[in-house]
């Protein structure tokens, strides 16, 4: 096995995602082993840890697999190094830009809910002597 590969254990430590997670996403379609062993194991590089790790931080936000795998195509078409029309260039930027807006929403209404369970817990060790 190359040094650049590695198998599904050492990325479910790094991305501190099950195996079965990673497994779910493989099949919904959402992240590809980048190659698999002579044996058949997946294995993964540093951009396939980097898009699990994209998939993790969007999950707690809310965003469904099918907002997941938007964005990830979205910035897919964008990295991919082929020449796109300016008009395609400006619409993949403003679907990406409609997902950082939805994220900072979504930050606030966590940070607005973390607020208010805060001060619950305080309300409660208030109470306590």
């Amino acid at each position: 096995m190359s040094s650049e590969h590695m198998q599904i254990g050492e990325v479910a430590a790094r991305t501190e995602l099950s195996l079965r997670t990673i497994r779910h996403y493989e099949e919904t379609g959402l992240v590809r082993p980048s190659a698999r062993s002579q044996g058949g194991f997946r294995l993964y590089t540093e951009s396939d840890v980097a898009r699990l790790m994209v998939i993790r931080r969007m999950k707690p936000l809310g965003f469904t697999l099918d907002e997941m795998r938007d964005l990830l195509e979205a910035t897919d078409r964008l990295d991919s190094g082929e020449e796109l029309s300016d008009a395609e260039r400006t619409a993949l930027l403003e679907r990406i830009r409609g997902f950082e807006e939805a994220a900072q929403r979504r930050v606030a209404d966590l940070r607005t809910q973390l607020a208010r369970a805060e001060e619950f817990a305080a309300t409660l060790a208030a109470r306590l002597p």
